[in-house]
């Protein structure tokens, strides 16, 4: 964890995703792009993600669960492709090609 000098903190940390995942971030972060007006990266992707999940979860009525944070709860019934067909596809949708 470091401590960044506008009172936030950053913590790094690894994640395994599945592809359908990482092509969700990326079209997130195409999204914040559009709205931006520059390029952003996946890591802000995740960050505005999250940021925006806590933000709704902190206006829910008392006694309400917030949402989870997690992308892959629609994709968890999927049956397994190879990693080479799930690439691809992934990486086809973040470029706009699927």
């Amino acid at each position: 964890m470091h401590a960044l000098p506008d009172g936030e903190a950053e913590i790094s940390l690894v994640l395994r995703l599945p592809w359908e995942d990482v092509a969700r971030l990326g079209q997130e972060a195409g999204r914040l792009a559009s709205q931006m007006q520059r390029p952003v990266t996946l890591d802000e992707a995740v960050s505005h993600r999250l940021r925006s999940t806590r933000s709704a979860a902190h206006a829910k009525p008392a006694g309400e669960q917030p949402a989870a944070v997690t992308t892959s709860a629609s994709v968890s019934s999927l049956p397994p492709r190879p990693a080479a067909d799930q690439a691809r596809q992934a990486i086809e949708r973040i470029n706009g090609t699927a």
